[in-house]
């Protein structure tokens, strides 16, 4: 039996994989571990090459041994994917060092790395938790909503969706017809403010024969496509006063003439109107008729902005990600400390739709690995600190996390309870990262301030 060094046995006792390799990328090394990862034992490893051992995302283009070697720096928890001597893709998080000899000379390199298979599949599960078809969420507003929308969905009821441009107001609208009892009828969108009058009128209502000049045949309108579903009204708000009166009183007949036709069609339709503009001041202003406000405001459904429930960008980063990563076929696997810190610290005028945005133009200049700060749109970076280096992680994250407290007190004039719900943590939790962070306590408490 070949006796085995002190240094192996350690290196056998840990969880985490551990090889070496020479300076021709030959493995001369591996543990345990190593080998229960991949799949493949040391006396099959040593010798090869670590690309054909490994087949890592990052070997052909960021090899992480190598860039350590090149740069005589470690590189510290990037996640990549390896295939197994099954064929199957393990995510790993990696680290890379240079190996030196006695004079200080370099003679190889070794990496760990780290299986996040299970890390992965909590990862899968916590966002089936925070998720309802296809949105997102785990603020405190956004559960509020989730714990609303099914008993929302079956009362039938029409519902006003209330939000700035970019939340999500139509996937809210699918969501309620998906869990409504018409979820087997059809769902038919229409956005109001895209269209003139004349061309929206026929686009809801349809046409007949012969009713203008082109009209060849029958066609039938959106409230017939939607007869047993659900009819989306987006942008209800950009209507003109004239075609108002005309959808009130489908509103209140459930019936319609075609243009150039004079017998009613009957319908059964749900609806859900959305929009991005305050409807009272309109009806105020004498540009939205009441009547109409009161039949389609029966249910007011307000959806926050991503300024208003900034906890979750990371995890709407990570199902963007993933999303592009399947679209595309690319091994992105998350955001480097500094992107997360960049992103996080935005403050998203165009919301779920921007983020959307930045995610896929990550992905345009991204290959494998993390998204960089480099990566992202240049007019994110314009007054962001430069890529740090492993040991700033720490305080990237810190920074962040500084400047979202510090956000939510001004936000509430200092009230720490309404920034502690707008955060997702407890009032107590609050005042130990004002403590910790070294924030200033507000001048004052804020405790007579309405709450939103």
């Amino acid at each position: 039996m070949v006796s085995r060094s002190h240094n192996e046995i350690i290196l056998d006792s840990i969880n985490e994989g551990v090889f070496t390799v020479d300076m021709d990328w030959r493995i001369t090394s591996m543990n345990r571990a190593a080998e229960t990862i991949i799949g493949v034992g040391r006396e099959d490893a040593v010798g090869q090459l670590c690309r054909e051992v490994f087949h890592a995302s990052i070997c052909e283009r960021r090899c992480a041994l190598k860039r350590a070697m090149e740069t005589d720096r470690p590189v510290m928890g990037e996640i990549i994917y390896i295939v197994d001597s099954e064929g199957e893709r393990i995510p790993v998080k990696i680290s890379a060092a240079v190996l030196h000899d006695e004079k200080g000379q370099v003679i190889g390199g070794v990496e760990t790395f780290q299986d996040l298979a299970q890390v992965e599949e909590l990862q899968k599960s916590l966002l089936e938790k925070h998720s309802l078809g296809d949105i997102v969420g785990k603020s405190p507003s956004m559960t509020s909503l989730f714990s609303i929308l099914p008993r929302l969905a079956e009362s039938g009821s029409t519902v006003l969706l209330q939000g700035a441009s970019g939340t999500g107001k139509e996937l809210f609208a699918r969501a309620i017809h998906d869990l409504s009892p018409r979820h087997d009828g059809p769902f038919v969108a229409v956005n109001c403010g895209a269209l003139p009058d004349s061309l929206l009128e026929s686009e809801l209502f349809g046409t007949v024969a012969g009713a203008f000049t082109g009209a060849t045949s029958d066609r039938p309108g959106r409230f017939s496509a939607a007869h047993g579903g659900t009819l989306f009204l987006d942008e209800i708000g950009d209507i003109t006063p004239a075609l108002q009166v005309r959808l009130l009183r489908v509103l209140e007949e459930r019936s319609f003439e075609p243009l150039g036709s004079v017998v009613p069609v009957h319908v059964d339709v749900r609806i859900l109107a959305a929009t991005n503009r305050d409807l009272g001041e309109l009806v105020e202003a004498g540009l939205f008729r009441e009547d109409l406000y009161y039949r389609i405001h029966v249910v007011e459904l307000r959806i926050p902005s991503l300024a208003e429930r900034r906890e979750d960008i990371p995890l709407l980063a990570q199902t963007f990600i993933e999303k592009f990563g399947r679209l595309q076929g690319k091994d992105v696997t998350g955001l480097s400390a500094q992107a997360l810190a960049i992103i996080m610290s935005h403050d998203y005028p165009g919301n779920v739709r921007e983020l959307k945005n930045i995610i896929e133009h990550a992905f345009v200049l991204a290959t494998d690995g993390p998204i960089l700060a480099e990566h992202l749109p240049s007019y994110l970076r314009k007054d962001s600190p430069r890529e740090p280096d492993a040991g700033d992680a720490d305080l990237n994250l810190r920074a962040t996390e500084r400047a979202m407290v510090q956000r939510a007190l001004t936000r509430h004039a200092g009230n720490r309870r309404l920034a502690a719900r707008d955060l997702g943590i407890d009032t107590s939790s609050l005042y130990r990262k004002i403590r910790r962070l070294g924030l200033e306590k507000p001048p004052t408490d804020g405790r007579h301030r309405r709450e939103p």
